[in-house]
């Protein structure tokens, strides 16, 4: 490999990495977790790069390095873990096998399925199936209360109506940081989807942070128009987030992941 081939392959791998790390993690539960599955990715790579010689594009490559690893792995989180991990663990077990790997790929990082098929090394029909049974088995999984933290009027009414039809209870939608913590704190919520700017210029962030410091572990999901922000892996990040603009499929996949898991650690940004 000369050293522009391997320069173009560098910035290609830094491009799409940070969507290899909101992968990793959301099918992990943890940022921890998720991005030591990036890292490995990263070394296999370094070690054989001939994943991206072929006439598949540098992220659907990357991706597919991804799986190569995921696949061989083993269970994606720690049995011993107490809390809602260990819970998740129990859900897993029941779900038909690589049926969440493919709804995220498709809903969240929005391949397309025949993309989807060469990430995992499956046929197209394939995918369809398993896309058609994740949707139903993880919607029908585990329901419960969401506390929605959202300043602009429609998308908290777009987001409420998604969250309503999966079976789940809205418990109040809040518009700033002290609204947030105010009502979260009215009645413990089991998932927080919050924007990261509120409408008084405080920060959704903060108001999750004040939260899980009273109630200890909730599942929490991100919404941000500036995503790469949120997936550096040099501090504290979410294990869940949804890019602006979003679509209906994309908050029922990340809603449907999150109930799974915990959150990550109090996050700093």
């Amino acid at each position: 490999m000369t050293s522009d081939t391997a320069t173009d392959l560098a910035s290609a791998i830094g491009q799409h990495l940070p969507y290899l790390r909101r992968y990793a993690r959301a099918l992990t539960g943890s940022q921890t977790s998720g991005d030591l599955y990036a890292a490995a990715t990263l070394e296999a790579i370094l070690e054989d790069n001939s994943i991206f010689s072929g006439d598949v594009s540098p992220k659907t490559a990357l991706f597919k390095a991804f799986h190569l690893i995921w696949s061989s792995a083993g269970a994606p989180i720690d049995e011993e873990e107490g809390g809602i991990r260990a819970k998740a663990q129990g859900h897993l077990k029941a779900l038909t096998s690589n049926t969440r790997e493919a709804l995220l790929l498709q809903t969240i990082e929005e391949f397309h399925v025949d993309e989807i098929a060469q990430i995992m090394q499956i046929n197209t029909s394939e995918v369809e199936e398993l896309i058609g049974i994740a949707n139903a088995e993880m919607e029908s999984s585990v329901t419960g209360r969401v506390l929605v933290i959202e300043d602009e009027a429609i998308i908290a009414m777009d987001i409420e109506s998604i969250v309503s039809t999966l079976g789940h209870e809205v418990l109040g939608v809040a518009r700033t940081r002290d609204g947030a913590v105010s009502m979260g704190k009215k009645e413990r919520p089991d998932l927080i989807l919050a924007d990261i700017q509120l409408a008084d210029n405080s920060s959704g962030v903060d108001a999750v942070n004040d939260l899980l410091s009273h109630f200890g572990d909730i599942p929490v999901i991100f919404i941000t128009a500036f995503p790469e922000r949120l997936l550096t892996g040099e501090r504290p990040e979410p294990a869940f987030l949804i890019s602006k603009p979003y679509n209906e499929e994309q908050v029922r996949s990340a809603v449907s992941q999150a109930m799974f898991f915990s959150s990550t650690e109090t996050l700093h940004v």
